[in-house]
């Protein structure tokens, strides 16, 4: 499993939030746990092939906004232990 941040430009509120996570679940259709805030301008999403950064810029170009940087990293699940005496 990848977990995929997206540097985005314009967000400005809730609702452009939902744009990207709405343009990133078309566009990664496998997308779990997509999440954006416009006040840091990142989106993240967890997938299990690296999407296409050249799509993703072009579908979310074409909702007004800009991808200024794509990055990818191994994501591991985490586990929380939880110990009964």
């Amino acid at each position: 499993m990848l977990k995929v941040t997206l540097k985005i430009e314009g967000m400005m509120c809730g609702m452009c939030e939902a744009h990207i996570n709405d343009v990133i679940r078309k566009v990664v259709p496998d997308a779990k746990k997509v999440k954006s805030s416009y006040a840091k301008g990142v989106s993240t999403f967890i997938c299990e092939e690296e999407p296409d950064k050249e799509e993703i810029t072009a579908a979310i170009a074409e909702t007004g906004y800009t991808l200024q940087a794509m990055d990818t990293e191994e994501y591991t699940k985490k586990i929380i232990w939880i110990v009964l005496d």
